[in-house]
């Protein structure tokens, strides 16, 4: 049996990595993920994980280095941040197009300019398009938990898809939480050795990544786009899975207090236990207040979040990164389009939220209720606003 131990989060995903049995980690260290490839690089060095770690020059040949020994049929890991993601973007699109099931943790982190070391969702955000399943955790246990189920749904063989695991930069990295560890047979037990469907292998060459002319490059990106749009399936089949495994359960949309709530915060990662905390203040003042998680969002889990909010009748959606030159922040613009298309008349205020590393209290998350509630009992549409902004 696993126990509980005091361990930074950080530590906790290296620690899933281990257990995963990986074959390969090639990274490039850049804050605030180190901690987790510097781990990996010592239980390497110290035998206790029998894996290659490739140290690289860059974030884009860390990427590369992952597709290349992933196309090898090796088990293979890496994690970035902010502007290492961003050099990473070019691979990223050839990982999920050569169909390859590498698993990389994002410790969120702002993007530049100003420089910014400090959390938000503006780096993952910048890569909704990749092709690769993609999800969030909100502590320390579901980064580990969500880690090794990350190995299981992308090595599917109905899926072989890359997933990316998104933890908040310092607010999840950093800190030290209690862990329910689980043993190596516990998970052995859960995850099964990588058997790749095809591979490169000098005794029987094949070619992977050929050009792909007008007459095929549409039906390519077709293939693609399907096999995402179908491991959400297999992504709950597996999560369901690992709750029978070991007893902790996730869903692609989570909710609290939401069963007979008439407005509904809207957030995604680890602010959503300071929203937890903000609805019970909420609650306690009479406000028939709930809350709805996002966890899974590629592929969106359209018809979970629907089911979620069916009894609402406004939505307040925090972003937690801006979309320049949109009427929305990206979040919001995802739910304002999935309610249009399905027929659902319902208030949506967006707010943006945590850029930088700022602060979101419960003050706020009560603050932004109350200017949803005004602006709808008054009949007016609110834009989308940059909370807290400094005048």
């Amino acid at each position: 049996m696993g126990q509980r131990v005091g361990l930074e989060v950080s530590l906790a995903c290296s620690e899933a990595v281990k257990l995963a049995n990986v074959d390969v980690i090639a990274a490039y260290p850049i804050t605030p993920q180190t901690h987790i490839v510097e781990h990996l690089s010592e239980l390497v060095a110290d035998g206790h994980l029998d894996a290659e770690f490739v140290p690289v020059e860059s974030e884009h040949t860390a990427m590369s280095a992952c597709v290349g020994s992933s196309a090898a049929g090796a088990r293979t890991f890496t994690s970035s941040a902010a502007q290492g993601l961003a050099l990473m973007h070019e691979i990223l699109f050839i990982a999920s197009s050569l169909r390859l099931p590498i698993v990389m943790a994002v410790a969120n982190r702002s993007l530049s300019g100003p420089i910014s070391i400090w959390n938000d969702h503006s780096d993952i955000m910048a890569e909704r398009d990749i092709n690769w399943i993609q999800y969030f955790a909100e502590n320390g246990q579901e980064v580990l938990d969500l880690t090794i189920a990350a190995f299981k749904i992308a090595e599917d063989k109905r899926v072989t898809l890359p997933v990316a695991v998104n933890l908040d930069g310092f607010v999840l990295t950093h800190v030290i939480e209690p862990i329910d560890m689980p043993d190596q047979k516990e998970v052995d037990a859960y995850l099964p050795p990588f058997a790749p469907q095809q591979k490169l292998d000098i005794a029987n060459p094949i070619s992977m990544g050929l050009v792909g002319v007008p007459e095929i490059y549409t039906e390519a990106k077709k293939a693609c786009q399907v096999a995402l749009e179908e491991s959400y399936g297999v992504i709950k089949e597996h999560w369901d899975g690992f709750a029978k495994q070991f007893g902790r359960q996730y869903n692609p949309i989570e909710t609290y207090k939401a069963d007979d709530a008439e407005i509904l915060l809207v957030t995604m990662g680890s602010l959503g236990e300071t929203c937890m905390s903000a609805v019970d203040q909420m609650r306690a003042d009479g406000l028939k207040v709930g809350q709805v998680r996002i966890r899974l969002w590629r592929p969106f889990p359209a018809d979970d979040f629907l089911a979620a909010v069916k009894g609402a009748k406004s939505l307040v959606v925090m972003d937690r990164a801006l979309q320049p030159g949109s009427a929305s922040g990206p979040v919001a613009t995802e739910l304002k389009s999935l309610l249009f298309d399905r027929g659902k008349q319902m208030y949506v205020s967006n707010f943006v939220a945590g850029l930088g590393g700022r602060d979101v209290t419960r003050a706020d998350f009560a603050g932004m209720v109350k200017k949803t509630m005004e602006a709808q009992s008054a009949g007016q549409q609110m834009a989308c606003e940059m909370w807290g902004v400094k005048e």
